[in-house]
């Protein structure tokens, strides 16, 4: 029986997650069926870039436990861990940095792009840990020797960087001892903010997956629809419209009346609205209610953490004792 590959994925702990994060946890969730899975709330991550306002890093780690626990990830087939707690993470970051060009981190091409754009934020970003970002998103990878890693098409210049220096540490020290990580792409639906820009909380035009009834519909209300379209019996052009992309995703098997009622006029933005919410919160609920279930269960997550902490370690545990051995350290 062949053994199942290993997968390592993460994110920051650095804001609410919103319902554009939930097709990637629906994948996530998949993957546990043919991979052992580590899944990391990387908060060490997060400090890359709110290093001056930890504050809230702590309650958005425990919100986005509830978020992953309610879409479905199970913590008796993956390991849910929290980065911080399992020092591997940050002995193997430091031992890489010792042969790992600084040319190479520098190229990273959301590096220069990333300062640009917080840098009008008035976030000063000049410092070692967030031009060190993608080498510890590496330590994060192979400290569990994983040799998948999902990802979207503009984390592939990390993974390559994630390669490149498993390829480098391989030869250097003349032992097989890290994979290199492969990508596994996922066509992951991009689902706009409320406002057609990109779903943001700091835009306050994101849908938490911890919201309620009321909330849905007043963020629905809110949806920007075809600007040319004046009264509700006006023809409209669905394709410029926010909630028609949100019928697309999440109301296939009604989508093509839906458009073709809005170009003939026939169907007003306001109830095309009120189904969108209709479909939404049905979505919602089985989330929300599982959620709900965890919250009231405080105890259960520090046991899931802990738990997930202590395996993670581990595993980390095991490659480190052979990268010491080969630095002789």
């Amino acid at each position: 029986m062949m053994s199942k590959g290993r997968i390592f994925s993460g994110m920051r702990p650095t804001g609410r997650l919103h319902i554009g994060h939930l097709s990637v946890l629906e994948n996530w969730v998949l993957l546990q069926k043919d991979y052992d899975c580590v899944y990391g709330i990387v908060d060490w991550h997060a400090l890359t870039t709110a290093y001056e306002n930890p504050e809230e890093i702590r309650y958005n780690t425990r919100e986005m436990l509830l978020d992953w626990l309610s879409a479905g990830l199970d913590p008796e087939k993956s390991i849910i861990m929290v980065q911080s707690h399992v020092k591997q993470h940050a002995e193997l970051h430091l031992l890489l940095s010792m042969m790992t060009p600084l040319s190479w981190l520098e190229r990273v091409p959301t590096y220069k792009d990333q300062i640009q754009q917080l840098g009008k934020e008035g976030k000063d970003l000049s410092t070692y840990g967030f031009l060190g970002y993608p080498l510890l998103m590496t330590a994060d990878i192979l400290v569990y020797k994983a040799d998948t890693v999902p990802v979207g098409e503009d984390q592939l210049p990390h993974l390559e960087l994630s390669r490149e220096i498993a390829r480098r540490f391989n030869y250097m020290y003349k032992k097989e001892i890290f994979p290199e990580p492969q990508a596994k792409l996922s066509k992951i639906p991009l689902l706009p903010g409320v406002d057609k820009r990109k779903m943001s909380k700091s835009y306050n035009n994101d849908i938490p997956i911890a919201s309620n009834k009321e909330e849905i519909e007043a963020k629905v209300r809110m949806m920007v629809t075809d600007p040319g379209r004046v009264k509700k019996d006006d023809p409209g052009n669905p394709e410029v419209c926010v909630v028609y992309t949100y019928h697309k995703i999440y109301n296939p098997s009604e989508v093509e009346e839906i458009g073709q009622s809005c170009r003939q006029g026939t169907i007003g933005c306001v109830a095309c609205k009120k189904n969108l919410s209709r479909i939404l919160i049905k979505n919602l609920e089985p989330i929300w209610e599982k959620r709900e279930y965890y919250a009231q269960r405080p105890q259960l997550l520090e046991e899931i953490l802990a738990t997930g902490n202590k395996k993670a370690s581990q595993l980390a545990e095991k490659t480190m004792e052979e990268v010491r051995e080969v630095l002789g350290v």
